[in-house]
């Protein structure tokens, strides 16, 4: 009994030493709360400068083919600013590489072979295997089995959708976008563009030139370049976009990229709602 009373008081703590820890624990706490709210305010002041730099990065400046400043641009924010979707866009680099698969691959099974109509021996008598044709396929120059046909593999997706996944495409590579103000030289020739592209600082990049509508003159300059595509607007989709080291723009470009992705979207899905 008297080890067990001794126990109790030893393990009992007076009213001092508690006061104690709980005025240490608060002196603890105190500062991890002021270190919490000033990274809080610090990620809020870094987000407002983000987005500050995002707003003015939607200014470029025009180029010419010289190198010179002509001007500057202000690009649209529905196009160049809008919220990534990142799941949608990469559905739709799926959709796209999906649908680029022709699915033509054809092998030919016993039937469709020519020849293999007679028995190539008796059935009984001679000590070989049974054979009823010359074109199975367990015989050298028989068919195939289970080989590929010809099939359909291509994938669908809703045109509102393209077009949002046209816009998180462009937003995500704003950063590598520059803007022409012409792409016509004195002469359709390959060396007076490809002095041009030089003097943008764009030689040997992988470059997609966007224009307004397809150009003679530009597409014969252009198309002996290496590393070096071109679309007009109307077929500009998201795989483009991201797969191109540098995107270059005619001042032109944008004013109808605007009215082709983002103006007839909305007369779509207004007369949707109408209906």
């Amino acid at each position: 009994m008297a080890e067990a009373k001794k126990t109790t008081r030893t393990t009992k703590a007076p009213a001092e030493a508690q006061a104690l820890v709980r005025s240490t624990a608060v002196k603890k706490v105190a500062p991890a709360v002021t270190e919490e709210k000033e990274s809080t305010k610090a990620s809020v002041n870094k987000r407002a400068s983000e987005l500050g730099s995002r707003e003015n990065s939607l200014t470029r400046t025009v180029f010419d083919l010289s190198g010179k400043e002509v001007g500057t641009v202000e690009l649209p924010e529905e196009v160049f600013g809008a919220k990534v979707n990142q799941p949608l866009l990469l559905q739709a680099l799926r959709v796209y590489q999906a649908n680029q698969h022709l699915g033509l691959s054809s092998t030919k099974g016993r039937g469709e072979i020519r020849g293999g109509g007679r028995k190539p021996w008796k059935q009984k008598g001679t000590g070989r295997a049974r054979a009823g044709s010359t074109r199975s396929p367990i015989w050298r120059g028989g068919g195939i089995v289970h080989g590929p046909v010809p099939r359909d593999v291509s994938l669908d997706l809703p045109t509102k959708m393209k077009r949002a996944a046209l816009i998180s495409a462009l937003t995500t590579r704003i950063e590598d976008v520059i803007i022409v103000d012409s792409f016509k030289t004195k002469e359709p020739k390959t060396k007076l563009l490809a002095e041009g592209l030089k003097k943008l600082d764009l030689a040997g990049k992988k470059i997609l030139l966007v224009l307004p509508e397809f150009d003679q003159e530009v597409l014969r300059a252009s198309r002996n370049i290496d590393r070096l595509r071109f679309t007009k607007v109307q077929d500009l989709n998201a795989w483009k976009v991201i797969h191109t080291s540098k995107l270059v723009l005619a001042k032109d470009s944008l004013t109808k990229l605007t009215e082709v992705k983002i103006k007839k979207s909305k007369e779509v899905a207004k007369v949707a709602s109408e209906v």
